[in-house]
């Protein structure tokens, strides 16, 4: 996770803070905690979505035109004037398309994470789901995604590959109903392996110019 927690120390990572803390009324540290594992933790829930055709078409429709990656082009004019209700609005469908009937366990484990109270964790997430559709629209355009495959890897490499099994408090309240499906690809680098570089780490840093 260095390459995330470089790119959360760079002057844009910064930006990105400072604005969500602010919305939020959060300590930044605490709220670069959460955006450190709720990033990789939206990119994990889309890879398990795009297993299935439907997901993944879904997903590249959405990126091809309503999150095309614009949102990353302006951020101090999202934060300036605090965020617009259409982006926090935007970012809870986002989210329970994403996360669907786990959004209240992930929301849970990350303010059991941070001690940050879920209420806000939930505000945080509404901010983060938007921008991380935007990097994902991206590195989609950049790497000429066209279709499931493809995304497929893409997100994989987002993610660093898959960790060691890690059976972590977040993965057990991520995967409630026991099933070993949700975001197994994601947890040990939320919760551990500090020493993996790359990943969404690097690719952030090298998408913010680090």
């Amino acid at each position: 996770m260095e390459g995330l927690l470089d790119l959360l120390n760079s002057p844009i990572g910064k930006q990105v803070i400072s604005g969500v803390a602010g919305q939020t009324g959060q300590a930044e540290n605490k709220t670069a905690d959460v955006l450190s594992m709720a990033m990789p933790l939206l990119l994990g829930a889309m890879k398990k979505n795009v297993a299935t055709p439907e997901g993944a078409q879904g997903l590249m429709s959405a990126l091809s035109s309503k999150h095309d990656g614009s949102i990353l082009d302006d951020l101090g004019g999202l934060f300036g004037g605090g965020v617009d209700q259409s982006v926090m609005d935007d970012g809870a469908g986002i989210l329970g398309h994403v996360f669907g009937g786990k959004q209240a366990n992930v929301e849970n484990a990350l303010s059991q994470r941070s001690g940050i109270d879920a209420g806000s964790i939930a505000n945080i997430l509404k901010i983060a789901a938007p921008l991380v559709m935007g990097i994902l629209a991206k590195q989609t355009a950049e790497n000429k995604v066209t279709d499931a495959s493809g995304m497929n890897t893409l997100l994989g490499s987002m993610l660093g590959g898959q960790p060691e099994q890690n059976q972590s408090l977040l993965t057990t309240l991520l995967d409630a109903d026991g099933d070993g499906s949700i975001l197994d690809d994601v947890a040990g680098m939320v919760m551990g392996d500090s020493k993996k570089k790359g990943g969404i780490g690097g690719l952030l840093g090298g998408l913010f110019g680090k």
